[in-house]
C-alpha cells in the first residue's frame, strides 16, 4: 500500500540528506522472458524471472493475460523472491502473457510481457504412401506433410533404412520450410524407399512418416529440359532487425541446374550473406534495414534458365533512443520528460504511473511521447514508465519522480559559528538551508536589517558578501529563511582583524664553513590573533630535532628568528620563513651561500701504463663556491719517501685507427680524435702515414684540424681492394708526439662489372613470384660482394619500379604482395660497397589466379572408435579463380592444442583421433594460387559412443529413432 503525501514528503526530505538517495523506488534488475514448454512433460517447472532493487525492498505480484494471479488460490503458482514458478504447466490453463509488478512505498513499476507457449509434435497418421514412378533424368518432389505440432521443426529423410540419410548436394535438397525432398534429376541409384523424419527443436521429440517408394519407369530416359524452380521464397518475406533472414530456392532440371543469387536493383549481396546447400539457401545474419529489398534466385543449365523473385521487408520492435531518467523537483515546478524509441513501424507511446495508465488532465499532457506536468504537487510523485509499442512488441523505460516539499532547515548545512576576515578583504557568509521550494533569505546584523549597497550584496544561493571589510563590520549576522511550509534562522559571528606583516625579514647571506649566523623573521599582527612560525629548508620542513646542534629557533610571540651555529656545507640552500594566523599567511625567503674547501676529484683512473709513463684521468669535484684554479697530481713508489709531484707529457696518439670503403681509386683512413684535454698545447694536428703492403717508404700528409676523424687519399693509380699499412701521429707547437700502432687498411673496392646470368622467374601463387639467377663470378681480391638487387614492375610502372635486396650467397628472391593474374617484369644486378653493377636481361612471369572464394560446404563427420570420417561438398572455382587441385583438413583439440594438417585430393578424409579429446576441424581447397576460403569450423565433441555423426547444422544430442531400429542416431552441432 502506498504512503500518504505527508509521508512521501518526509521520505523525500530524509532520503536526500547529505546529498545521498537513501530511499528510492523500484528498478528492475531482471525481467521475465518468453518461454516454450513441452506439452505433457512430467515434473516440469517454468520460471519467469523478476528482480528489482529499491529501498524499501520491493514486493511483487503477477498478472496472467491482464488478471492478477492469486497465489493463495492457484496452488501450482509460487513466488521465489520475485520470480514466478509455474509447476507442471498445462496448455489450456497456463498459456498466455505474464507480467511482473514490483512495488514499494515510493511506487510501482511493470515489467515487459513474457509469453508462455507450449510445444508439441504428434505422430504421423499411419497410412501407406503411394509409390512415385518417374523416368530416369526426370525431377521429382517427395512430400513430407508434417503432423500437427507447435514450435520450430527440422526435417531429414532416411533412404531405405536407418542409418542411411539422404545427403543434400546440388542434385538433392530438403526444404526446412516445407520438409519436402526435391531431386533435380533422378538417377538409377535413387530408387528405393524414402521416409520423412521430423524433429521438434524444443521438445527433441522425433517422429517418422510412412515410407514413400520411388521407382523408375520402363518407358525410356527423360531428355534434357530447362530448369523448373520448385522451391521458392514468398513474394514478401518480413525479417526482424538483427535476425537471420533465410531464403530457399531449388529447381528441377536436366542437366542439374546451378543456383545463383542477386539483388534485383543490381547492388551487391550484403557482405554478411552466406550461401549454403550448394547455393540453395541464402542466409543474411544480423539483418538491417539496408538489407531489405528484392532478391532473385537464378536456376541455369545448358537448356535454359528460370528466375524466382521475392522481397525481404524490414521490421523492428521498439528500441530506446532516449530513456527517461529519475527527476527530483520541488512543489510548483514544471516537468517535461522526453522518451524516444526507434522501430518499424514507428512506435506509439503511452505512460504509466505506479503501474496504471496515466490519467491526463489540464496539468498533465502528452505530445509525441513527451510527458509535461505543470505546477507539480506532492501527489504527482511516484514511479513513471514510458511504453513504446508497435505491432511487433513493446519497450518499457522507468524512472522516479520525486516532488520535494519542506520547510527551511539548517541541520544538514549549519552556518559557521565564527568567521574571521582581514581589514580590506572580501568575506562571504553562507546561508544554505535545505528547503523545497527554495527559501527566501534576509539578513540582520544584531537588530539592524542588512541592506544592499556598494559594498554589501546578497548572493543567489542566499549568502551575503561584504567587500572592503572594515572593523565596523564586525558583529553577529543572522540569516532568516522562509517558504510556504515554514521558517528557520541561523547566525554567524564575524571577527575583523588587521593583516599580519613581516617587519624584519631574512636576507641573502654569504658565509664560510664554521661561522654562525641568525636569519631574522619578525612580524606585526592583530592582538586578537595568535601566529605560528615555520621554517622550510630547500622545500622541506627544517629539521630542528635532527640537527639540534646547529639549528635553533628563537624569539617570542612576534619573532621566529633562525640561528645556525658552526655552519657546514650541508647548510647551504634556500630558507623560507612562513608566518600563519587563523585568517592569513605571509612568508619571506633568503638564500644562504656557504663557502668551503673544494671537494675531491671523482672517478680517478690510471691507464696505459708503460715502463716510464702512466695516464691519469678524473672528473671535477664540487668547488663549494670556491673556484678551482689547479690540480696537483702526486705519485709514490715503494722506493719513494711519501707522495711526490708527478710530471705530465704531451704523448697521446690517436686511437681506433682503421679505414676502408669509399669510392674507386680512394684510400680512406679513420681514427678517434684526441680529446682536447690531452692535446697539451696550441697548434694541435695529426700526421697521417701510409704505404702499400710490402713497400718500405711511407707517404705522409698533415691534417691540421684537431677534430678531424678521417683522411681520404685519391689517386687513379690505387689498385682496388689493395692492402695498405697506415699509422696516425700527433703534433702541436711544442713538437711531434708518438704514432699509433700500424694498422692494415684496404683501398676502395671496384663495383661489379658483370650482370647475373641464367635469370629465371616463375609464379608461386596469386601474390608471389620467385626470381632466381646464377651467382656472378667474384674473386676475394676484388673486395666483398654484399649482395644482389632485384628490380620488378608491371607494364606502365617502368618509371617507378619496386626493389628488393638479398645478401651475397643468395641466388633467389621471393616477391610478395603482388596482384593476381598479372604479368611482372624483373631484372637483377650485383652490388658491393663501391656501388652496383649492370642489370641482367629482363625476365617476366604471370601471377596465378586467386584461390576460390567459395569455402567447402556441408562438412559432415562420422566417428567410430578412434577414427573420424569427414566429407564435404566439392569446391568449384569461378572463371577468375585458380582450379582446385585438392583439399587441406586443419584440426586441433578443443583445448587450443597445436594445429595439424592433412592434405588430400578427395572430398573426404579419415582422421585417427583419440575419443578422450574434443576437436575443432575446418577444410580449405588448395590451388596453384594458394589456399581458398575456410569452411565453417566444426566441433567434434568427446565421444563416449562407438558411432557418431554430425554436421554444422545438426543438434548436439542423441535420440532413439524407433524401437525397431538396431542402432541409435547421433547428430552433433557445430559449436564454433
Amino acid at each position: 500500500m502506498l504512503l500518504s503525501w505527508k509521508q512521501m514528503v518526509l521520505l523525500s526530505f530524509i532520503g536526500c540528506l547529505g546529498g545521498e538517495l537513501l530511499f528510492h523506488g523500484p528498478v528492475f534488475v531482471s525481467e521475465p522472458r518468453d518461454s516454450m514448454a513441452p506439452v505433457g512433460a512430467a515434473d516440469q517447472r517454468v520460471t519467469f524471472n523478476c528482480e528489482a532493487r529499491g529501498n524499501p525492498a520491493p514486493h511483487y505480484r503477477w498478472q496472467l493475460n491482464g488478471s492478477d494471479i492469486d497465489l493463495g488460490v492457484e496452488s501450482h503458482y509460487s513466488l521465489d523472491g520475485g520470480d514466478l514458478v509455474v509447476v507442471n504447466p498445462l496448455r489450456d490453463r497456463d498459456a498466455g502473457s505474464y507480467q511482473c509488478f514490483a512495488t514499494n512505498a515510493l511506487g510501482t513499476i511493470v515489467s515487459r510481457e513474457a509469453k508462455l507457449q507450449f510445444a508439441y509434435l504428434e505422430n504421423f497418421k499411419t497410412r501407406m504412401r503411394s509409390a512415385v514412378s518417374v523416368r530416369e533424368g526426370q525431377g521429382v518432389v517427395l512430400l513430407c506433410g508434417p503432423p500437427p505440432h507447435a514450435g520450430e521443426l527440422s526435417y531429414a529423410w532416411i533412404f531405405n533404412e536407418y542409418p542411411s540419410f539422404v545427403e543434400e548436394d546440388g542434385r538433392r535438397f530438403i526444404s526446412q520450410e516445407t520438409g519436402h525432398l526435391y531431386v533435380a534429376k533422378v538417377e538409377p541409384s535413387d530408387v528405393g524407399n524414402y521416409t520423412c523424419v521430423v524433429t521438434s527443436a524444443v521438445t527433441a521429440a522425433r517422429v517418422l512418416g510412412s515410407p514413400t517408394p520411388l521407382m523408375l519407369r520402363a518407358d525410356g530416359v527423360m531428355g534434357e529440359y530447362e530448369p523448373k524452380i520448385e522451391v521458392q521464397f514468398p513474394e514478401t518475406l518480413p525479417a526482424a532487425r538483427g535476425s537471420t533472414a533465410r531464403l530457399e530456392c531449388f529447381a528441377l532440371g536436366n542437366p542439374v541446374p546451378r543456383i545463383t543469387w542477386r539483388r534485383s536493383d543490381g547492388r551487391p549481396l550484403p557482405g554478411r550473406a552466406t550461401l549454403r546447400k550448394s547455393g540453395g539457401v541464402l542466409e543474411i545474419p544480423g539483418f538491417e534495414q539496408e538489407d531489405a529489398g528484392s532478391y532473385e534466385c537464378l536456376a541455369e543449365n545448358s537448356r535454359g534458365r528460370n528466375v524466382a523473385r521475392g522481397r525481404l521487408t524490414y521490421y523492428a520492435k521498439p528500441h530506446w533512443v532516449q530513456l527517461i531518467r529519475d527527476v527530483e523537483a520541488v512543489v510548483g515546478d514544471s516537468l517535461r520528460w522526453d522518451c524516444r524509441a526507434g522501430g518499424k513501424p514507428k512506435p506509439s507511446y503511452r505512460w504509466l504511473r505506479n503501474g496504471e495508465a496515466l490519467v491526463l488532465e489540464e496539468r498533465i499532457q502528452l505530445e509525441n511521447g513527451a510527458l509535461s506536468i505543470v505546477n507539480l504537487s506532492v501527489a504527482d510523485a511516484g514511479m513513471f514508465q514510458c511504453v513504446a509499442e508497435n505491432k511487433h512488441g513493446l519497450a518499457y523505460s522507468s524512472a522516479e519522480l520525486r516532488v520535494l516539499a519542506s520547510a527551511p532547515d539548517f541541520s544538514a548545512a549549519p552556518m559557521k559559528k565564527l568567521v574571521r576576515a582581514q581589514v580590506g578583504s572580501t568575506v562571504g557568509l553562507d546561508c544554505r538551508p535545505r528547503a523545497a521550494p527554495r527559501a527566501l533569505c534576509s539578513w540582520r546584523r544584531g537588530e539592524v536589517t542588512v541592506r544592499e549597497d556598494g559594498r554589501i550584496s546578497f548572493l543567489k544561493d542566499g549568502g551575503l558578501s561584504i567587500a572592503n571589510v572594515t572593523k565596523a563590520d564586525a558583529g553577529t549576522y543572522t540569516c532568516f529563511a522562509e517558504n510556504q511550509f515554514g521558517a528557520a534562522s541561523g547566525s554567524t559571528h564575524l571577527v575583523v582583524t588587521d593583516p599580519t606583516r613581516i617587519t624584519l625579514a631574512p636576507s641573502n647571506m654569504d658565509v664560510s664553513v664554521g661561522e654562525s649566523v641568525v636569519l631574522p623573521c619578525q612580524v606585526r599582527h592583530d592582538p586578537l590573533l595568535d601566529v605560528a612560525f615555520t621554517w622550510y629548508f630547500n622545500g622541506a620542513l627544517a629539521g630542528f630535532q635532527k640537527d639540534s646542534s646547529h639549528l635553533e629557533q628563537a624569539g617570542g610571540s612576534s619573532s621566529g628568528d633562525l640561528m645556525i651555529r658552526n655552519i657546514q656545507l650541508k647548510h647551504a640552500g634556500k630558507y623560507v620563513c612562513v608566518v600563519q594566523s587563523a585568517v592569513d599567511s605571509v612568508s619571506s625567503a633568503a638564500d644562504l651561500v656557504v663557502r668551503g674547501s673544494p671537494g675531491p676529484p671523482a672517478n680517478v683512473q690510471v691507464e696505459e701504463i708503460t715502463d716510464t709513463t702512466a695516464q691519469v684521468s678524473w672528473t671535477e669535484g664540487t668547488d663549494n663556491h670556491s673556484p678551482i684554479t689547479a690540480y696537483a697530481v702526486q705519485a709514490r713508489t715503494p722506493f719513494s719517501l711519501g707522495w711526490q709531484a708527478a710530471r705530465t707529457a704531451p704523448e697521446v696518439p690517436p686511437s681506433e685507427v682503421s679505414g676502408g670503403g669509399g669510392s674507386r681509386s680512394e684510400l680512406v683512413i679513420t681514427w678517434e680524435p684526441v680529446p682536447e684535454e690531452l692535446q697539451n698545447g696550441e697548434g694541435f694536428g695529426y700526421v697521417v702515414a701510409f704505404r702499400p703492403l710490402g713497400v718500405s717508404t711511407w707517404i705522409q700528409t698533415v691534417v691540421t684540424s684537431p677534430e678531424a676523424p678521417r683522411y681520404v687519399f685519391r689517386n687513379e693509380s690505387i689498385v682496388p681492394f689493395a692492402p695498405y699499412e697506415v699509422k696516425v701521429g700527433v703534433y702541436n707547437n711544442k713538437g711531434e708526439g708518438p704514432f699509433s700502432p700500424v694498422a692494415t687498411v684496404f683501398s676502395a673496392e671496384e663495383e661489379p662489372t658483370v650482370a647475373p646470368a641464367h635469370v629465371w622467374a616463375h609464379s608461386l601463387s596469386s601474390s608471389e613470384i620467385q626470381v632466381s639467377w646464377s651467382a656472378v663470378p667474384w674473386k676475394l681480391s676484388s673486395g666483398h660482394l654484399l649482395g644482389y638487387e632485384v628490380r620488378y614492375w608491371t607494364s606502365g610502372e617502368e618509371g617507378s619500379p619496386r626493389r628488393v635486396k638479398v645478401v651475397a650467397g643468395e641466388t633467389a628472391a621471393r616477391l610478395h604482395g603482388l596482384r593476381s593474374h598479372l604479368v611482372y617484369h624483373a631484372a637483377v644486378r650485383a652490388y658491393n660497397s663501391a656501388g652496383a653493377g649492370p642489370f641482367s636481361a629482363t625476365v617476366n612471369a604471370t601471377t596465378r589466379k586467386t584461390p576460390p572464394s567459395q569455402p567447402p560446404g556441408n562438412v559432415v563427420w562420422n566417428a567410430t572408435d578412434a577414427r573420424v570420417f569427414l566429407s564435404w561438398e566439392r569446391v568449384r572455382a569461378m572463371e577468375n579463380e585458380s582450379e582446385v587441385t585438392g583439399y587441406k583438413v586443419f584440426y586441433r583439440t578443443s583445448g587450443q592444442g597445436g594445429l595439424r594438417v592433412l592434405s588430400t585430393n578427395q572430398t573426404s578424409a579419415e582422421l585417427r583421433l583419440p575419443v578422450q579429446e574434443g576437436y575443432v576441424v575446418h577444410v580449405r581447397a588448395t590451388t596453384a594460387g594458394g589456399d581458398g576460403a575456410s569452411s565453417t569450423p566444426v566441433r567434434i565433441p568427446r565421444r563416449t559412443s562407438s558411432d557418431a555423426r554430425g554436421s554444422p547444422s545438426a543438434i548436439a544430442n542423441t535420440y532413439p529413432v524407433s524401437r525397431c531400429l538396431p542402432a541409435v542416431l547421433f547428430m552433433a552441432h557445430a559449436l564454433w
